[in-house]
C-alpha cells in the first residue's frame, strides 16, 4: 500500500473504495498510467473488501484470478478503485473492481476472484 500510496476513502454495504495518486511513480515510460499499477489497485482493493466483509480472524483470502480492461489513460491526479460484491460464496468470490478518474469517467474495469481459506 505504501509503495503505490493507496488510501482506503470509503467502505458501504457491499463495497470498497481506495485511491492512488497517478505520478511519475506509477506512469509508463511515455507518461501514463502503467496498467500494471491499475492492476495492483484493483487486486489491493479487492483483496481488502474479501478481507472487510468475511471474517478475517477465520479466514486468510487470496486473490485467484484477475483481467483487466483499460479503456482510458490518464497522466496525472487521482484514481478511484471501486469494488463491489459480484458473487460472495463461502470459499470464492467475485468482485468487480471499477476504477475511474476524479471526474468518474472509467479508466479500467478489473474483475477479481478470491479464495477464503480457514486459518488452522
Amino acid at each position: 500500500m505504501e509503495t503505490l500510496d493507496i488510501t482506503y476513502v470509503d467502505v458501504g454495504e457491499n463495497y470498497l473504495v481506495a485511491r492512488m495518486p497517478v505520478t511519475a511513480k506509477v506512469h509508463q515510460p511515455d507518461g501514463v498510467l502503467h496498467g500494471g499499477a491499475s492492476v495492483a489497485l484493483a487486486e489491493s482493493v479487492g483483496s481488502a473488501a474479501s478481507y472487510v466483509f468475511l471474517d478475517g480472524q477465520e479466514f486468510f483470502v487470496r486473490g485467484i484470478e484477475i483481467s483487466a480492461n483499460h479503456v482510458k489513460s490518464i497522466r496525472e491526479g487521482f484514481v478511484f478503485a471501486k469494488a463491489s460484491i459480484i458473487h460472495k460464496g463461502r470459499t470464492t468470490q467475485l468482485w468487480e473492481i471499477k476504477i475511474t478518474n476524479e471526474e468518474g469517467d472509467l479508466i479500467s474495469n478489473c474483475k477479481l476472484t478470491t479464495i477464503a481459506l480457514p486459518r488452522k
